[in-house]
């Protein structure tokens, strides 16, 4: 029997794979940095504040609900000592997510550090640190990990397991979808078989790999913890955990679609009973990958922000078009290279499937652009928004590569009789395939004359190869090596001198190359801080607004002023203890710039709540002794943003008006 080999890509598809993989490890190593959903937007005391008296606790506002642990929020003195209880308190209420923890009794003066890690509800880690001082600032020992969260060596491999979760996924529904939507007859060619088997593979193996690398990934970053069955078992407790879980088991029920769809369904002849088995494959195979998505839209950006309900069944549409047009393309151009027999019709059906699923990407892609970007200026300003204009960008390119493609296709001639043959024996494609290409051939004059002359050719290589093993085995296998040559130059042959065929190969790699890079965006995108995100979080930053205050947390604020007059400098430090709505106790300090107490002759407060047209409600407070000035019953009928003005005078001519603003709960 004569042996074959498949044909080489050639060069072109190796430089472009180098190329699509360049660009994959360039996004991939400038997406660490950026990898914060979760916005941390204020914090009580604030960053560099100078309080009085030690807080009772300290408390941390963010941008969205986050995952915390007894070691998520620390409070180091100025030798580096833990000053905090470990003792994680829930300040949320309402649609503020605040959470603080306990500091200890008698704490001394000086500059103390706050460093907070936990997990945003997107489930990507999170971090930072910042100080305040109780009494003045001082000198501090402690120093902090410069490494941020989900970085180093285990943040690369879990952002290459969930690429390859992704391409995976991809591979292994698209690829299924193809066979029984496109190529009914390519469940019984052997590479395609392959290909979406290694498609489940990748995808089996990615999640197992981010289950175990994700207790590292959230917590300390090391490598050795992988290991660590206690932090295992912390992660599957998590969402994210429980996302990847039923993702295991889903593949499981995959495995089984992966089994019938190339092995009974491969092998049925009736046509009634073909129809009826794709129809069931195509309803499990649907809600079983429609499951494999959803484990996506639970655990990440869909799950949280505005529009959930909405966002994560638009989501699972969006990975069910990527899969059948990406995974699609990759079977497609398998079949173009390793069976060059593949017919134009089902060219043509795959045409309508990338054209259906680019309808649905586009429809699902502008929902997720707004409701993750929100503005134009999110969109040109924030890396999010960049990189989801690099992202339609490629999805234009990878449009004008398909319509290429497409006319490439209403261009193809049909396969001669020979290489269909050929392909046939290569590919090990069922016994009625290759009968029918025999009755082809025979109602073609030409057609079969080709096919007596390499019965000829194939009889006669039998009658040498049989007299070499009688007389010299080395020439046996000298005469098969020349055989294989000989096969593998016919093969090309019959493709070159198909000039569609050769096109549409080249633009269908050309497309996948595309495809490899635009995936390692999509997946860049996934760990990157919606812009939405970003900028609510910098205008809460650059905003005078104070401490976010709750229940039982007093409103502690410090103004420097200036009134331009002799002792006219100072600060000014203002108390609203409960701070909440309903009576509250005022006190006010006011200091020189040496922090001595300063006598004034007059302090008077505003309090307005704009929002609600309330205000301004004055405030009298009266002279308790140098420096101390205090008011008692002051009212804040609503919660809200409150402005608070304190004008100040130093003499009868000089004064002047500071103004803070601070959120009441």
């Amino acid at each position: 029997m004569t042996t074959t080999t498949a044909p080489r890509l050639g060069t072109a598809l190796a430089r472009l794979l180098v190329l699509a993989a360049a660009l994959l490890g360039t996004l991939l190593a400038g997406a660490a940095p950026a990898s914060a959903h979760a916005a941390l937007t204020g914090s009580d005391p604030k960053d560099g504040a100078v309080v009085a008296a030690a807080p009772k606790e300290v408390g941390l506002t963010f941008s969205e609900q986050v995952a915390m642990s007894p070691d998520s929020i620390r409070v180091l003195d100025p030798s580096g000592r833990r000053a905090d209880t470990g003792e994680i308190i829930n300040m949320c209420s309402g649609a503020l997510v605040k959470y603080g923890v306990a500091l200890r009794a008698g704490l001394p003066d000086g500059t103390y550090t706050v460093a907070w890690q936990t997990v945003s509800a997107d489930s990507h880690p999170i971090a930072g640190a910042f100080t305040f001082s109780i009494g003045a600032p001082s000198a501090t020992s402690v120093s902090l990990p410069d490494q941020a969260p989900g970085g180093g060596v285990v943040g690369a491999l879990y952002g290459v397991a969930r690429y390859l979760s992704y391409a995976g996924f991809a591979v292994l529904v698209g690829g299924g979808a193809f066979v029984l939507l496109c190529w009914p007859r390519g469940a019984g060619v052997r590479p395609v078989q392959q290909t979406v088997v290694r498609g489940w593979l990748a995808l089996t193996g990615a999640t197992l790999v981010m289950l175990l690398l994700r207790g590292p990934y959230t917590g300390s970053g090391k490598l050795a913890d992988v290991f660590d069955l206690a932090e295992l078992q912390a992660v599957l407790q998590t969402k994210t955990g429980a996302a990847l879980t039923s993702r295991l088991l889903l593949l499981g029920a995959a495995a089984l679609f992966v089994a019938v769809l190339f092995g009974a369904y491969a092998r049925r002849t009736d046509p009634k009973e073909r129809k009826d088995l794709a129809f069931g494959l195509g309803l499990g195979g649907t809600v079983v990958a429609a499951g494999i998505a959803g484990t996506w839209a639970l655990a990440e950006h869909a799950s949280t922000g505005i529009q959930p309900g909405i966002a994560m069944p638009v989501d699972i549409l969006h990975l069910l078009a990527v899969a059948a047009w990406l995974g699609g393309l990759t079977t497609l151009l398998v079949a173009l290279y390793r069976t060059p027999s593949v017919e134009r019709a089902a060219v043509e059906r795959f045409s309508r499937v990338a054209f259906a699923s680019v309808t649905v990407l586009v429809a699902t892609g502008l929902y997720q652009s707004w409701r993750q970007v929100g503005s134009w200026s999110a969109l040109t300003d924030t890396r999010y928004g960049q990189l989801l204009l690099v992202k339609i960008g490629l999805m234009a390119v990878l449009v004008g590569i398909a319509w290429t493609s497409r006319r490439w296709t209403l261009r193809l001639t049909e396969r001669t009789p020979r290489a269909d043959a050929e392909a046939g024996a290569e590919t090990g494609q069922r016994p009625g395939a290759e009968k029918d290409a025999q009755a082809g051939a025979q109602a073609d004059p030409e057609a079969q004359s080709a096919e007596e002359e390499l019965e000829e050719q194939a009889l006669q290589e039998t009658l040498e190869e049989v007299i070499a093993e009688e007389t010299d085995p080395e020439r046996a296998a000298q005469l098969a090596r020349q055989r294989t040559v000989m096969a593998a130059a016919r093969r090309k042959k019959d493709r070159d001198a198909d000039p569609e065929r050769t096109g549409l190969r080249r633009s269908v790699l050309t497309e996948a190359a595309v495809a490899v890079v635009l995936l390692a965006v999509t997946t860049v995108l996934t760990s990157t801080e919606p812009g939405r995100t970003e900028e609510e979080a910098a205008r809460t930053g650059t905003a005078t607004a104070g401490p976010a205050a709750v229940p039982d947390r007093p409103v502690d604020i410090r103004l420097p002023f200036d009134t331009g007059g002799v002792d006219g400098k100072g600060v000014v430090q203002l108390t609203l203890d409960p701070g909440r709505t309903g009576a509250n106790a005022l006190h006010l300090y006011v200091e020189r710039p040496n922090g001595k107490p300063l006598d004034v002759p007059e302090l008077k407060v505003n309090l307005t709540l704009e929002e609600k047209g309330v205000g301004p409600l004055p405030v009298a407070p009266d002279r308790i002794q140098t420096g101390h000035w205090s008011a008692s019953g002051v009212q804040l009928p609503l919660p809200g943003e409150w402005r608070i003005q304190i004008t100040v005078r130093t003499s009868e001519i000089d004064q002047t008006t500071v103004e803070k603003n601070v959120r009441i709960g």
